[in-house]
């Protein structure tokens, strides 16, 4: 299959790419490195250094005519969003609606999107499933939740099985410690580096963290997927299991072994206390179940923080 991987040169993107090419796929890479790392890339995969919300990206793909598109390019940090909200919107719903634009200008029938499980804001209940209402508690979420409207009337309108993957805190090799959304990099490094972290608010907020490779599973089963088995257009990706903040950082200084106490520091703005996520849609609908436990996940992202350390 010929794919268009925007923000392959990520965290998660990065993993998706390098999976589609082990499994013999033909992969083209968007991203315009503002975070993702160019040696991410595999020499293996074709690279366009792009903003998804410039205009040149149609012309690549009316080019190039993927068969799918898997849309990882975002803005992903809630402080950054809550600073400029504008630069927030225009990476996450202007991106996401060029993209959409140009698979109805050159006949690509599929677009799988990040979406995020800040789109449920303060859950009523847990776990929160897709039937949840909606109530973003910042821009981020917003912008997040935007684009899944433009999914849906798009594949009403023209026809384009777009599905929005509603992820909950992904984690693994290769995230990137300096933004807020990967709290298990910044533990980790801050550990490594033996400066204590810090926890804002009392460190009993919950979090849902799931694996990268099991969100890949994910990704590549929707992709793979009959439109028939698709009768919905957002899914959680989730273990279905809340974490605290404070047990995550019990977890990750076990396995680095540094006796370091957490630096506490008041709540941020917009942070929410609770989020775990109910993912029996996306296993009923193509069988997709989490395979790595979070103290397995955890061996495997510190393991891989070391060695990049010696």
């Amino acid at each position: 299959m010929k794919l268009l991987v925007t923000g392959g040169a990520g965290f998660i993107g990065s993993h998706v790419v390098e999976r589609c090419i082990a499994r013999g796929d033909e992969v083209l890479v968007v991203d315009d490195l503002s975070t993702g790392k160019r040696e991410n890339i595999p020499e293996k995969a074709a690279f366009f250094h792009l903003d998804v919300a410039d205009d040149e990206i149609k012309g690549v793909i009316a080019r190039e005519a993927p068969e799918a598109i898997i849309h990882l390019a975002a803005q992903v940090d809630v402080q950054v969003s809550l600073r400029d909200p504008l630069h927030d919107a225009r990476t996450n719903i202007l991106g996401t609606l060029n993209l959409l634009e140009a698979c109805r200008q050159s006949g690509v029938k599929r677009m799988i999107v990040a979406s995020s499980a800040a789109v449920y804001g303060d859950p009523l209940r847990l776990p929160v499933d897709e039937e949840h209402r909606l109530a973003p508690a910042n821009p981020y979420g917003i912008s997040k939740h935007t684009p899944e409207h433009y999914l849906q009337l798009y594949r009403e309108l023209y026809g384009i099985t777009g599905v929005a993957l509603r992820f909950a805190n992904v984690y693994g090799p290769r995230q990137d410690a300096a933004g807020e959304g990967g709290v298990v990099a910044i533990f980790t490094e801050r550990l490594l580096r033996g400066i204590a972290p810090v926890i804002y608010g009392d460190g009993e907020q919950t979090r849902d963290f799931v694996y990268v490779d099991d969100v890949v599973d994910a990704m590549l089963l929707v992709l793979e997927a009959e439109t028939e088995q698709l009768r919905h257009s957002v899914y959680n990706v989730s273990t279905g299991r809340g974490t605290s903040v404070k047990a995550l950082f019990a977890l990750i200084r076990e396995r680095v072994g540094v006796d370091l106490a957490a630096q506490m520091a008041p709540a941020r703005p917009g942070d929410i206390l609770h989020s775990y996520l109910d993912n029996r849609r996306l296993k009923d609908a193509v069988g997709w179940t989490p395979k790595t436990a979070l103290p397995q996940g955890l061996d495997q992202t510190v393991a891989r923080w070391s060695r990049s350390w010696q």
